[in-house]
């Protein structure tokens, strides 16, 4: 994610909406002081402007390391709320942090995607690493496992909690909407990163459904295609 006091904005980062490579491109326009959260080191080399910074914090509200972690010592993770700041944070923690006068003067946004297309690009990241990858209806089993929570990124008690949800499917323009809603007319280029591999781009993601998961990403998600329109 990113907070941009220069600007006065910030951006939420989703999972699987290419929020890596949105990051990677608004990293261009921050300044000192604006906070910028890490993300997998194979991707820094992507970023356009400045690397991860003050994203460290001390909040009242901020959870303690486990303690178990640091007696095993064991790394710290980028993506860990005992960081401070970090990515795929929900609104109410940002607001929480930033304070009610940022949150409520700041131009909020995040990117979505189609659920079901969003679904299989999930499914193809978190069994990358696997020798033999499980089928998708296997994989859908889980839902522990399977469920990707976006919604619940870029909402309040069930409200939109941002000014604008871009969409993946038309993601350069979407992102010049965001970026002229406060005040840069200039393109910024987006690079490819953090792309999952192995996915062949020509297979529609349509193909790795039953009828059965078909129903069950509409229910899991029901609340982000009621809001955002999208259709199987």
């Amino acid at each position: 994610m990113i907070i941009s006091h220069e600007h006065k904005f910030i951006f939420l980062k989703t999972k699987k909406t290419a929020g890596t490579a949105i990051e990677a491109a608004l990293s261009e326009l921050c300044g000192p002081s604006d906070v910028i959260t890490p993300y997998r080191q194979e991707s820094e080399q992507d970023r356009k402007g400045r690397a991860p910074q003050n994203y460290r914090i001390e909040h009242p509200l901020k959870p303690k390391r486990p303690l178990w972690r640091k007696l095993l010592m064991r790394p710290e993770r980028y993506y860990h709320h005992s960081v401070g700041f970090y990515e795929h944070m929900r609104a109410a923690r940002v607001r929480a942090y930033v304070g009610e006068e940022v949150w409520q003067s700041y131009f909020k946004f995040a990117f979505d995607r189609n659920p079901w297309d969003r679904q299989v690009s999930w499914y193809l990241y978190k069994t990358k690493t696997k020798r033999a990858r499980p089928s998708f209806e296997r994989f859908m089993t889980d839902r522990r496992r399977a469920f990707v929570s976006n919604y619940a990124i870029y909402t309040l008690d069930g409200s939109l909690a941002v000014d604008f949800v871009g969409r993946y499917e038309n993601l350069e323009i979407d992102l010049s909407r965001a970026l002229a809603a406060f005040g840069i007319r200039h393109t910024l280029e987006v690079p490819r990163t953090n792309i999952t591999p192995n996915r062949d781009s020509t297979r529609d993601y349509r193909s790795y459904y039953s009828n059965y998961t078909e129903a069950l990403v509409s229910d899991w998600y029901a609340a982000e295609i009621a809001l955002l329109g999208y259709a199987f």
